[in-house]
Formats: C-alpha cells, sequence, structure tokens
C-alpha cells in the first residue's frame, strides 16, 4: 500500500516537543501534552475539532519508547480531539494501521458523542478484507476530551471499610433513579440523581454501606443491538477506560462527566457510601477482527488483544508467533492481552486514576478469570494479579472478582489468592436450591451459611473472601426467582434463545404475575426467606438494587438490552411487598448492630472459653445437635444455627475480650408446618423472636429454655438471647 500523505491536510499549528508520560492529554494552562502509545506506527495525527466539527490536523515528530508524542499551546478544557495513525497494513500480522480511521485516546479522560455503526467505521474494505479501507470514519465516531483536573474534594479521603462491615448494593446508574419522581426530571438517570438526597437517603436508610456500579466506562452499542432498535443497557462493551460513560452526565459530556461523577462519589462519601466500579478489562467494543476500529486496533493491535495459540509457519511478532485470529474466552470476539506490557501498564493506570483521582473506593473485575492467563493457561501468579497485589495504592481498594469467563478452565471460584474476594456462585445456587426444595438435606446448606470454609478456610482466607449473592443484574430478580420457572426473554430479539436455562427458579404453581392471594402470598414470604437468609449468612452480602421491593423483569434473565422500564427501579409503591423490604431493613440493621452476625474468625464449634457455649452449634429440630447420621439425612429441610456472642472469639482493638448477645435462627424449607426446640442447656435459657418470615411467630414472642416453636411451611425465624432480670 501506498502511504498516505497526511501533512498536505490542512493549516498546521506549532506542535512542541513535549514528553512521552504521562499518556494521554495533560492540561495545563500553558499547553497540553499529549502523548499515545503506537509502537509500530510509521506516523501519528493530532486531530483537534472545534465546535462546528471542524478538524485540523498536526503531525507528531516526536517519538522515544513506542510512545508519540507533542504538545500544543492555547487547548482549552473542553477540547475534543482523535488520533489518525498511519502504518503498515498486514492483518495476517496483527498490523491494521489505517490514517482514515479517527481513533479515540485509550487514555482520553472523557469522550464526546458517541458512534453510528456501519461500513464507515471498518479499517478494511468489506468488499476486499484484505485490503485497507479507503472511508474517513470521523463523521461516524466519537472524540476524546481534553480535561482540566480541577475539582475540590474537600478533605474526601478512602474510607476503607472492612469487608465484614460492607454490605453491598448492585445498582445501575441510569436505572436505579430514571423513575424516581422525588428526583429533578433533568437528573433521573444520571451521576448527579444518584447524588440527589433521594437516593442516598434510601441507600442510607435500607442499611447499605457500599454501591457496586454496573459499569460507567464509556461504553458503546453494538451494531446488532442498534440494528434491532436496542441498545446495550448494562454497558458491558467498555472502549475508554479513563472516562466515565458520557450518557449518564446531567451536565454534558465536553468533560463535565468527570466534574459529576467526582461530586456524586463524594456525596455517597458523605452518606457513608463507599463506591466499587464493576469494570471489563478483559474485552472492548471492537469486537472480533471483523469488527470497528475505533481504538486500540488502530495503535497496537497486535500487542493489545490476545491471539490464538501459536501454529506452525506463523509470523513473528514481538511477544512470539501468532496468526491473525483472536483467542477469545470472553464470549464477545476479543481478550485483552494482559501479558503485554503496554496492556497491563492501561489497566494499572486505570485503575490507579480511579482510585486517585476519581476516590472510588474498589472494582469488580467482569470475567476476571480471563486476565489471568499466561499464554492461554490460568496462572494465579501472572503478571496482573502479582502488579496489583504488590501495588501500594491498589492493594488497600477492594477488589472483587467474577472469578470466571467464558471456558471450562475459567472457573476459579475458591481460587483467587489474597487480597482478593469474590463473587460466590455456589451460594447463590445452594440457596434457591434449598428454597425451593431442591436440596438434598441441609449439609451444603450450612457451609454456605457459615461462610463457605470449603471455598476460603483451606488457605488463610476468611469467610468475608466470599461475596453471597442469591441475584445479581444477570439473572432473574428475586421476584421473578420465585415467580417463572422458564426465562421468557423475547423483548431481546433473540427468540428466546439468550439468557441461561439453569435458573433454579419455581413459580409456586403459575407462570408469570398471578392475582391468586395464596400464591401471591407464598412468593413474597419465599423472597423474603431468600434475602433474610442472605443479609444474615456469613460473609459479604450483595443485593441486587430492588429485589427488595419486589421489582420483577416479567421473566427476563438477560436483560442487558433493555433501557426502559423492563430494567429500571420501580420507585412506586406495592403495598403488598413493602413486607419484604421491612424484613430486609430489619436484617441490615441487626447484622449491623450486632458483631456476632459479622465475626472475622472461622467458627470452629467448640467454645471459645472454658465451661463457656460453643461458637456455632448446627441444630436438628428435635433441639439435639446434628450428628453425622443427621446431616446425610436426605430429607431434612430444617436447621438451626446457634452463635455465641458470649464470648466472641475475636478480640477488641485493644485486645480486650467482647460480648454480644447470642443468636439461635432457624431455617426450614418444608412445605409442611414441623416444631423447633430450644436445646435443653444453659447456653440460653431464654430467646424472643427478633425476625421472622412466619406470621404466626411474630416478633417479640418469648421463648425458654426447652421450650418449642410450630414453624409454619418455608420460614425463617431468627431468635435473639434476652437477659435474665437480676
Amino acid at each position: 500500500m501506498t502511504p498516505v500523505l497526511w501533512r498536505s491536510f490542512g493549516d498546521r499549528a506549532p506542535v512542541w516537543p513535549g514528553r512521552n508520560w504521562p499518556l494521554g492529554a495533560t492540561w495545563t494552562p500553558e499547553s497540553t501534552n499529549f502523548a499515545v502509545h503506537a509502537p509500530n506506527a510509521t506516523a501519528v495525527w493530532l486531530c483537534i475539532f472545534d465546535d462546528e466539527g471542524g478538524e485540523k490536523r498536526h503531525q507528531f515528530t516526536e517519538q522515544s519508547l513506542g510512545i508519540w508524542h507533542g504538545a500544543l499551546p492555547g487547548i482549552a478544557p473542553g477540547t475534543a480531539y482523535g488520533y489518525r495513525v498511519d502504518g503498515p497494513w498486514d492483518p495476517e500480522q496483527g498490523l491494521r494501521f489505517n490514517p482514515n480511521k479517527l481513533l479515540l485516546d485509550p487514555y482520553g479522560l472523557a469522550v464526546s458523542g458517541t458512534i453510528t455503526p456501519g461500513i464507515d467505521l471498518l479499517g478494511y474494505d468489506p468488499d476486499d478484507p484484505e485490503q485497507p479501507s479507503d472511508i474517513d470514519s470521523a463523521h461516524a465516531t466519537a472524540r476524546s476530551v481534553v480535561v482540566a483536573p480541577l475539582f475540590d474534594w474537600e478533605g474526601d479521603t478512602p474510607m476503607r471499610r472492612r469487608w465484614r462491615d460492607t454490605v453491598v448494593y448492585e445498582l445501575h446508574v441510569k436505572g436505579f433513579t430514571a423513575r424516581n419522581e422525588q428526583i429533578p426530571e433533568d437528573l433521573r438517570g444520571t451521576y448527579a440523581g444518584l447524588a440527589h438526597p433521594a437516593a442516598i437517603d434510601y441507600l442510607r436508610d435500607l442499611g447499605v454501606t457500599a454501591v457496586e456500579l454496573l459499569p460507567t466506562h464509556q461504553f458503546f452499542s453494538e451494531p446488532l443491538l442498534l440494528e434491532r432498535g436496542l441498545t446495550n443497557y448494562w454497558g458491558y462493551n467498555s472502549l475508554c477506560y479513563f472516562a466515565p460513560h458520557g450518557d449518564y452526565s446531567a451536565a454534558g459530556d465536553r468533560g463535565q462527566q468527570v466534574t459529576e461523577f467526582k461530586s456524586m462519589v463524594k456525596a455517597l462519601h458523605r452518606a457513608g457510601i463507599e463506591v466499587i466500579l464493576d469494570v471489563v478489562y478483559n474485552h472492548t467494543a471492537e469486537a472480533g477482527p471483523m469488527g470497528p476500529t475505533l481504538s486500540f486496533r488502530g495503535f497496537d493491535d497486535r500487542g493489545f488483544y490476545r491471539r490464538v495459540p501459536p501454529t506452525q509457519g506463523a509470523p513473528d511478532g514481538p511477544f512470539g508467533p501468532y496468526d491473525d485470529t483472536y483467542w477469545d474466552v470472553t464470549g464477545c470476539g476479543n481478550t485483552v492481552n494482559s501479558e503485554s506490557p503496554q496492556a497491563l501498564r492501561l489497566i494499572l493506570d486505570s485503575l490507579r486514576y480511579w482510585v486517585t483521582e476519581m476516590h472510588v473506593d474498589g472494582f469488580r473485575f467482569d470475567l476476571m478469570s480471563a486476565l489471568t492467563r499466561t499464554g492461554t493457561e490460568v496462572d494465579m501468579a501472572c503478571k496482573l494479579l502479582t502488579a496489583i497485589g504488590q501495588d501500594p495504592v491498589l492493594r488497600h481498594a477492594k477488589l472483587i472478582a467474577e472469578p470466571w469467563d467464558v471456558s471450562m478452565d475459567g472457573y476459579l471460584v475458591g481460587r483467587m489468592p489474597p487480597p482478593w474476594v469474590e463473587w460466590n456462585d455456589q451460594y447463590r445456587d445452594t440457596l434457591r436450591d434449598f428454597w425451593r426444595g431442591q436440596t438434598h438435606g441441609v449439609r451444603t446448606v450450612a457451609t454456605r451459611l457459615a461462610g463457605s470454609s470449603d471455598l476460603y478456610a483451606d488457605d488463610g482466607r476468611s469467610a468475608y473472601n466470599s461475596v453471597n449473592f442469591v441475584t445479581a443484574h444477570d439473572g432473574f430478580t428475586v421476584r421473578d426467582l420465585v415467580s417463572y420457572d422458564h426465562k421468557h426473554n423475547e423483548a431481546n430479539g433473540e427468540d428466546n434463545r439468550d439468557g441461561s436455562d439453569n435458573n433454579r427458579s419455581w413459580n409456586h404453581g403459575v407462570e408469570g404475575e398471578t392475582d391468586d392471594p395464596g400464591i401471591a402470598a407464598l412468593r413474597r414470604r419465599q423472597a423474603a426467606n431468600i434475602m433474610l437468609t442472605l443479609c444474615l449468612s456469613n460473609g459479604v452480602p450483595m443485593l441486587t438494587a430492588g429485589d427488595e421491593k419486589g421489582r420483577t423483569q416479567g421473566g427476563n434473565n438477560n436483560a442487558y438490552c433493555q433501557d426502559n422500564e423492563i430494567s429500571w427501579f420501580d420507585w412506586g409503591t406495592d403495598d403488598a411487598w413493602l413486607d419484604v423490604y421491612d424484613v430486609v431493613k430489619k436484617a441490615l440493621r441487626l447484622r449491623q448492630q450486632h458483631a456476632t452476625l459479622t465475626q472475622r474468625n472461622w467458627f470452629e464449634g467448640r467454645p471459645t472459653m472454658v465451661g463457656g457455649p460453643k461458637d456455632l452449634a448446627w441444630l436438628h429440630p428435635s433441639g439435639r445437635e446434628m450428628t453425622g447420621d443427621d446431616w446425610h439425612d436426605g430429607s431434612l429441610q430444617t436447621v438451626g444455627m446457634f452463635l455465641s456472642g458470649k464470648p466472641l472469639r475475636e478480640p477488641g482493638p485493644r485486645g480486650e475480650q467482647l460480648v454480644d448477645a447470642s443468636f439461635l435462627l432457624w431455617f426450614h424449607a418444608g412445605d409442611q408446618t414441623v416444631d423447633v426446640h430450644l436445646p435443653e442447656n444453659d447456653w440460653v435459657t431464654r430467646g424472643e423472636v427478633v425476625l421472622t418470615t412466619d406470621p404466626d411467630q411474630p416478633t417479640g414472642k418469648p421463648v425458654d429454655i426447652g421450650g418449642h416453636l410450630t414453624l409454619g411451611p418455608r420460614c425463617v425465624v431468627v431468635l435473639q438471647e434476652v437477659e435474665q432480670s437480676a
């Protein structure tokens, strides 16, 4: 291919040499430094856009260590820009340079506009993919934005709340406030909307200590979705790892989104609520080899995306021999090569930026297993995990792994090293099965209630390495979990083929919503059972926004493309579900008030002091401790969990002995009533019902030693020790 001589286009303003660090656009009143990594490029142009869309190109003359750089005076914050990059066109070697394609800055701090999918964005000629496209893409793509780092944090500092004191609430920035009429209409669905007192007061009153935000890195919708008249609502199609998503900004997308995001974080911190970001570093919106050229592909395709394992005769590249087929364990067309020094640097720089500059408290890593690879093999000593573990900034942030990808060998639950915690899908599956009556006994249920020691106790980790959840953004809501046997994803336009078929749900006799009062009441009780169990299990509870108020997606278990009322939080009052909300709120309050329910040390099933009660005892409905035969009784659907607070195994901050109330929790998943007995020992002489989903066992009801309760079908009853008068 004959090189395109772009120097003849437009006027050229003076470009100072600048420097090769930091990457991205660094604004000062004197000049703005631009630096971008493109090690195999032969020419790079910085393209500055005026408010009318006019483009002025400035060719860089300086390049060092694979980084092209220059500085421009007189660049104001809010200026839109992009890059054009020339170099070899050889797709077989992963070289896809095409100066006809305007590229977003991989280190850009903000993005203005969006993309218009079509052949204009393709780096290749669709009629002859071996040849580069000669169509200019500037009119069809977004621009990066120069941002001034000016913000008054007013003393805001990292909260660093302990995991055992953390209650995670997974929510969508737009969906959580889009229908809240207490928030001004122009702020609904935005960062400012989430910072509004109406939103924050709800979270704080419920008992939430951390929000886990679905992706807020700048993302774009897939072309196939847009063709169906849908959009990517969840946001798991990121491209710009330093830029907050512009559509969630009420103030604008020319840098205002950065200030608005910071203001949201500051407001949440003032309310005692941490901010965790769901981040998608495993793949990008550029999709597979036939996808669009938007950013990384045009700068360093060979270095940034992972290729299939080496094949005989494949050409040699800087990281070994490759052919041009992407290696995909994300299901999205590409996998970011975290072994590549520059890709690794970008991920680490991005994470540090969000902690230091944006003040977020932690991250939940989507499909983390895809990033733990050396070659194609899972490696717990891989470069990324090693680098994060020793980083003085990142190792103190909250780090949550989704410990799987789409490959069979990528399932890593229980294997992530410290300081990582994990989404525990085994907790989810066990609790779903228990409450729909599909477990064979209670042995595994007890393990999950006590913190999943089978997964985390063997290498020094604690129960708080388990993020317990029963629902998440991906799958049924709690209301749908008790209302549908099957998924109903017709609105997604894929003939109901998408989404999991392994829902472990139960409709209780009728598919979908019903006017039958008996079924409706049973569903609410089951929802309360699920939520109460989640709130009081050992480990970190994660609630999905709206589950506590009966939010439904109409049976859609894959609502990633539903940016509408199917997905949005319903702030309308469904009085019938207020009892579930009340149970959740009380359970979280009880958890917050009692150290017995948030113990860091593993239970040992023995006394914490001579002559004292066991720290944990499992009770048969008859009142005796569970025996080996009981644990193997596949018909048993009721178990009691005694937790002693007299004293706690863990000492206080000055080594003092801590004492708290003791609790006895009864979990009954059977469809018949059952008598359960308070054990006849001196551990607890009297208890009182403090939480219940059984209407016949009201709060405040006393139970004495040797007494009994008759539990109705499918319920949870929590007894708290009552101190005896002198």
